[in-house]
């Protein structure tokens, strides 16, 4: 059985790490013991190592002491700092963009640049600030704070802040705007629009595309989508692969958008494989561009790989051959429900003292659902204690109705974690009708 490395250690690299480990012996370098990365790698009788995965000369050391012949990456930090570069550089088959290709993700502007040349159409009105001078008269071109201030780099999901909804006024978005200016020379500042935001996920192999089951995110901390943003505290995926409000033709706009983009990055050199997830609204005027990710989204990904059929091994062998299609890249009809348990202090406050929990992993997964382990380390037996202040755990459902997904993962929990603990409780209520 060949070797695959998954580099990474949150809720999105668990449920990979289910997935490759089914096919391959999974090994894996994670700054802590994520419990679900553990269960699979020993499963697969497999290695994992506790240490830095931004540190090549360490990775290296271990793909050639272990002589690894695959490497996995779906991090944005990651893929970012070129360590896919560096497995390509061993002689590894990769899943996952150069960081030239993922410069799509971490250079906003980039992605921008090249939607106006290949789409000029679905483009929001934006300015790219780079001085305090003219953030100042880009802002005061607003009546109101009818705009969003967009980061030019990495933000795990929690950088954009929109007019009446992450800061009142344009002061506060002035305000906001100047510290991000300050971070990293620039900052974007676009027009607010309305519509309905969603996302398209789509597997690539550099040369075609296959897109996944569209995917619902509920971003904000709190129930009745109040609260800052995060990384996302729940998601749907529904039996007919899309939204109730999209159509077949709006996931070809994006998909063709997607194709383009690819074909871009790799014009010279296969810089990009893996995974494109593109942001979009569906606006009365039509599809508007909001941002590429390249990597999967975290919790889209729970739902997207409990809903696939094709063998993961299948699904890597055609990335590397070049020959992905929606013949031999197949999704179940089924509907998945995700929900994420986090900290008190999640998105909330920057305090990273740990937080020590019980956990009845064995009666939740009676109830026919799976955890997916993020920022959590187990101590003992139940007794689990958070790392930083992220998400802690997932939980994921998938039925034949939506409705019995979402009441098993909630059934699950009740009485089996902490009460101190939060999870929304209105993931799913909110059809989006």
């Amino acid at each position: 059985m060949e070797k695959c490395l998954l580099l990474g250690n949150g809720g999105r690299e668990a449920v990979i790490a289910e997935y490759v480990s089914k096919d391959y012996k999974l090994y894996s370098i994670m700054p802590y013991e994520n419990p679900s990365i553990v269960e699979y790698t020993k499963k697969s009788e497999g290695k994992y190592v506790i240490g830095n995965p931004f540190d090549k000369k360490f990775v290296k050391k271990f793909i050639q002491e272990e002589q690894i012949e695959n490497c996995i990456i779906s991090s944005d930090n990651l893929l970012q700092e070129g360590l896919i570069d560096l497995a390509r550089s061993l002689g590894l088959k990769t899943f996952g963009p150069t960081s030239k290709g993922s410069k799509i993700e971490w250079s906003k502007t980039y992605a921008l640049d090249i939607v106006q040349k290949i789409a000029p159409e679905m483009i929001i009105k934006n300015i790219n600030v780079t001085n305090e001078e003219d953030l100042r008269k880009a802002i005061e071109n607003y009546s109101d704070d009818s705009f969003v201030v967009k980061p030019e780099g990495l933000t795990g999901g929690k950088g954009v802040k929109v007019g009446g909804i992450h800061f009142k006024g344009k002061e506060e978005g002035y305000e906001y705007a100047k510290s991000c200016l300050k971070t990293s020379g620039n900052v974007i500042i676009q027009d607010k629009v309305e519509g309905r935001e969603f996302t398209v996920t789509g597997l690539t192999d550099g040369k075609h595309i296959v897109v996944t089951p569209t995917t619902f995110d509920y971003p904000y901390r709190f129930d009745e989508d109040k609260g800052p943003g995060t990384g996302g505290m729940g998601c749907l995926g529904f039996e007919n692969g899309l939204l109730p409000f999209l159509t077949e033709e709006d996931i070809k706009i994006c998909k063709d958008l997607m194709q383009k983009t690819i074909e871009y990055v790799n014009k010279d050199n296969l810089e990009f494989n893996g995974v494109i997830y593109g942001g979009f609204f569906k606006c009365e005027n039509g599809i508007k561009f909001i941002e590429f990710n390249a990597r999967f989204g975290d919790p889209e990904s729970l739902n997207i790989l409990n809903a696939i059929e094709t063998p993961f091994k299948e699904l890597f062998e055609n990335i590397q051959k070049q020959t992905l299609s929606e013949k031999n890249c197949k999704f179940s009809k089924i509907n998945t429900f995700t929900l994420y348990v986090v900290t008190p202090n999640y998105a909330i406050s920057s305090s990273k003292e740990p937080i020590k929990f019980i956990l009845k992993k064995e009666e939740i997964e009676k109830q026919g659902v799976k955890i997916y382990f993020s920022s959590t380390k187990q101590i003992e037996g139940e007794n689990y204690e958070s790392v930083g202040n992220s998400r802690l755990f997932a939980v994921v459902a998938k039925d034949k109705t939506m409705e019995d997904a979402k009441t098993r993962v909630y059934k699950a929990i009740e009485g089996n974690i902490d009460n101190e603990l939060h999870y929304r409780k209105d993931i799913g209520n909110m059809y989006v009708h």
